[in-house]
């Protein structure tokens, strides 16, 4: 499988190329530099596995919910990639990474990840594994307040660990789910290393799309669109 992953939805700017059995990656957390980096990045990645861009079977995009303008960023460049070079795209969600990378690395049957949404809310999403120790959503991703997380109940006896800005971002949601987690972990971030596996896994499924139907998943439409009331 030859993949290229980009994520840009966060602090991170991130590229990871999977060529067979070579893992090519660069990764970076600055903030408002994405537009600058993004591309030299993935040229590099590409002179290092030395690959064409037209010899990939797909792009991943990790597309959101996350950074409006850095969601735009990645799928701008992921869009021009493709049309440039023939390929798909493969939309995967930017908190599955997360999730997905906490799994992998921590003991964690099931992933709670925020994200800073603003307007006193975050991005929510919980994910456990499957048989491939992949990330598989529990229900689909949405936007919170800072209560506690209702769902959390529903996984009642499984080790749960936190991930992601949103909890650092906003104290008094970590404050209320406190009891309901097993620990926090200190990854807040995608990489676009753990976007491969969930991309190849959506390939075979036949998720790839045309880049002209790429729609980041910004689950608030409106940038103005006012919070809800009370808690998620």
């Amino acid at each position: 499988m030859k993949l290229l992953a980009l994520d840009t939805s966060s602090l991170a700017c991130s590229v990871a190329l999977q060529v067979d059995s070579t893992l090519v990656q660069r990764h970076e957390e600055q903030a408002r530099e994405h537009t600058r980096m993004l591309v030299p990045m993935v040229r590099s990645v590409l002179e290092e596995a030395a690959i064409e861009l037209s010899a990939l079977d797909a792009i991943v995009l990790g597309n959101g919910p996350g950074s409006f303008i850095g969601m735009r960023i990645a799928a701008s460049v992921a869009q021009g990639l493709a049309f440039g070079a023939g390929l798909r795209i493969v939309p995967v969600s930017s908190m599955a990474a997360l999730a997905a990378e906490v799994i992998a690395l921590e003991d964690a049957d099931v992933v709670v990840v925020t994200q800073d949404a603003h307007m006193d809310e975050v991005y929510l999403g919980l994910y456990s594994k499957d048989d491939a120790h992949l990330a598989v959503p529990l229900f689909d991703e949405r936007l919170h307040g800072q209560g506690p997380v209702a769902e959390l109940s529903q996984v009642a006896g499984k080790r749960r660990i936190g991930a992601g800005f949103g909890w650092e971002r906003y104290p008094a949601l970590a404050a209320s789910n406190q009891d309901l987690l097993a620990g926090m972990s200190q990854r807040q971030h995608p990489n676009a290393k753990y976007l491969l596996a969930l991309g190849a896994r959506d390939l075979a499924a036949g998720l790839a799309v045309r880049p002209e139907n790429i729609v980041p998943a910004y689950l608030r439409q409106k940038v103005a669109e006012k919070p809800a009331v009370g808690p998620s």
